[in-house]
């Protein structure tokens, strides 16, 4: 199927020329009769000689319904565009071509209309004068009159021309923007759209984008037919379960879960400005129409903030205007539905440099090398569907992470150089945490520190962080020496542990003695009692002798050390299982 917007002024026979192609009336609302014009969307279809089902989106002519006019333009890729041969270019006329070309319209159709009532040659010359330097300035025209019938064949032969021309669409996810939404007794909730990419089936689960929700499809029909599946492009009714028409109003679109970069904010470049752009427009995505914030960037750059979020990927397109108005500001393309935050001062110049390499297509390599790194799926989102092609010289993928050849080069080497530098500030510590390893990177994954680390055969990660193989905590020499005392003085005493008063006047602080149990120089049990690691298996042979059971107290005189010392040595012991519990009073060695 091929999807055909109208345009043009209002009342120049866009929907009665439409209904001459196809038999139908594209208008929907007795207010719309009654007026002569179209206020909605329309929609009517018709099957050329050549087989090709053509859909057309019939939208209003008049300023006032301007919104109604970009839901209709922003998600089709073709345009008829009307002009009346006794009336000429109006104002709509060029509202509408402002729009198209924002769009990045490229391909379509001139049909100047009442061919029978004026002068068709004079209305084309004209309106090719309006077209030139656009991407329609040499699009095929036709002089037609619905009512006499002239020039309708001629047309529909053009019709065939313009289809067979269109590009196929890109492999994209589903994506339906929702250009109405209404109810119908017996079945519930319909939406209608324009299915631009994808596809879609019954029972199928769709996420509806900016609320989050997710819904199944009960039935599809497309022309008034009813399919079980339907791929893009093509128009759609879509009956969903559960939901009502209030929750998922126009310029809601449904998608498939987890597919779309769905964002608030975006950068963009900025094409076909026709004025100065204030710091507040409304933006229109496919049929969506939000208030955005617009921050320049750059001469043709710009980071847009959307009042609610979109299902956006690099190179969609949209526009700009004035709020309230119906002026086009600019066209805009995206380059970055996930754009790095602007902090620091002249960040915003950086990022315009970093915007000007891309060209609104999804190029891999140009989108890593600019990011730097990037999570795989969130490239996917973006719409960089062949991540890897940006291939072994441009990128490395590690994990989840997609890196830039160049930075991990450098990651690498300011990894070494951190854990370098902290090990020299920290001696009792020599251990960079990854959390902070991380951080003085700017990392955007802790989780990169052991891949980085796995790459380095000098470094390792342990319980004690990042450091290289080898290194250990050092203590200082006077604490070193102190620390030597103790042991000299308990391998002549195993068990006579000094209290605290003594350890601190020899200069072991806490920190000290706890890099020692590190180093396994010593062991630290309850109570803050310190012995050598050798002390359990030394203090179980001494309590083997002993006529079993034993008392705490037959024990304390055995080991030749305190009542402080013996209670949390005898519950070390029984804890590793060197001695055993009797009752509440003794203990003995035996198995």
């Amino acid at each position: 199927m091929h999807v055909i917007a109208t345009a043009g002024h209002v009342d120049h026979g866009k929907s009665t020329l439409v209904g001459a192609l196809t038999g139908m009336q594209p208008d929907r609302w007795a207010e719309e009769r009654e007026r002569g014009m179209t206020i909605d969307l329309g929609y009517a279809w018709t099957t050329l000689a050549n087989g090709a089902q053509v859909a057309f989106v019939d939208v209003p002519g008049h300023r006032r319904f301007v919104s109604n006019m970009l839901a209709g333009v922003g998600a089709v890729p073709a345009v008829l565009f009307v002009v009346a041969a006794d009336s000429g270019w109006c104002a709509q006329s060029a509202e509408h071509l402002d729009a198209i070309d924002a769009f990045g319209v490229r391909h379509g159709l001139l049909a100047i209309t009442r061919a029978d009532l004026g002068d068709a040659e004079l209305a084309e010359q004209e309106a090719r004068t309006h077209l030139a330097g656009t991407p329609l300035a040499g699009m095929e025209a036709v002089a037609v009159s619905p009512v006499t019938g002239l020039g309708i064949e001629q047309l529909r032969l053009a019709l065939i021309r313009l289809t067979d021309a269109l590009p196929s669409s890109p492999p994209r996810p589903t994506r339906l923007w929702v250009d109405r939404s209404f109810t119908i007794r017996g079945a519930g909730t319909v939406v209608t759209g324009t299915l631009t990419s994808g596809s879609m089936r019954t029972d199928q689960e769709v996420e509806v984008v900016p609320q989050g929700t997710r819904v199944r499809i009960r039935s599809i029909e497309t022309l008034k037919a009813s399919v079980r599946d339907v791929a893009a492009v093509a128009r759609v009714a879509v009956n969903l379960r559960g939901v009502k028409p209030s929750d998922i109003p126009r310029g809601s679109a449904l998608v498939a879960p987890g597919t779309w970069a769905v964002t608030s904010s975006c950068d963009v470049r900025l094409v076909h400005q026709a004025e100065v752009i204030g710091s507040e427009a409304t933006c229109h995505f496919g049929s969506a129409s939000v208030t955005a914030r617009v921050r320049p960037l750059g001469d043709d750059t710009a980071r847009l903030t959307l009042a609610r979020a979109a299902p956006l990927a690099i190179g969609d397109r949209g526009l700009l205007r004035a709020p309230g108005g119906s002026n086009v500001l600019a066209g805009v393309v995206v380059l970055d539905p996930y754009p790095p935050p602007l902090r620091a001062r002249g960040s915003a110049q950086a990022r315009a440099e970093e915007l000007a390499v891309l060209i609104g297509a999804p190029d891999s390599s140009a989108h890593i090398e600019t990011r730097g790194a990037v999570r795989r799926d969130m490239l996917h989102r973006a719409g960089v569907l062949a991540a890897g092609a940006a291939g072994p010289d441009i990128s490395v993928e590690r994990g989840e992470w997609i890196v830039a050849r160049q930075m991990w080069a450098r990651w690498r080497e300011d990894l070494l150089a951190a854990v370098d530098r902290w090990a020299a500030a920290n001696p009792l510590r020599p251990g960079l945490l990854p959390a902070t390893a991380a951080q003085q990177l700017d990392l955007p994954d802790v989780a990169l520190v052991a891949l980085l680390v796995a790459e380095q055969e000098q470094l390792v990660i342990d319980g004690d962080g990042v450091h290289r193989r080898g290194v250990v905590a050092m203590l200082p020499r006077e604490a070193e020496q102190a620390l030597v005392e103790l042991l000299d003085d308990l391998d002549a005493q195993p068990f006579a542990a000094r209290e605290a008063p003594a350890l601190a006047a020899s200069g072991l602080t806490e920190a000290y003695l706890a890099t020692a149990v590190k180093q396994r120089r010593l062991i630290r049990i309850s109570g803050g009692v310190y012995l050598r690691p050798d002390a359990p298996d030394r203090a179980r042979a001494v309590l083997a002798g002993l006529p079993q059971p034993f008392t705490v107290s037959a024990a304390r005189q055995a080991l030749g050390t305190t009542r402080r010392v013996a209670l949390p040595l005898l519950e070390e012991l029984d804890r590793r299982r060197l001695t055993r519990r009797v009752d509440e009073q003794l203990r003995t060695t035996d198995e």
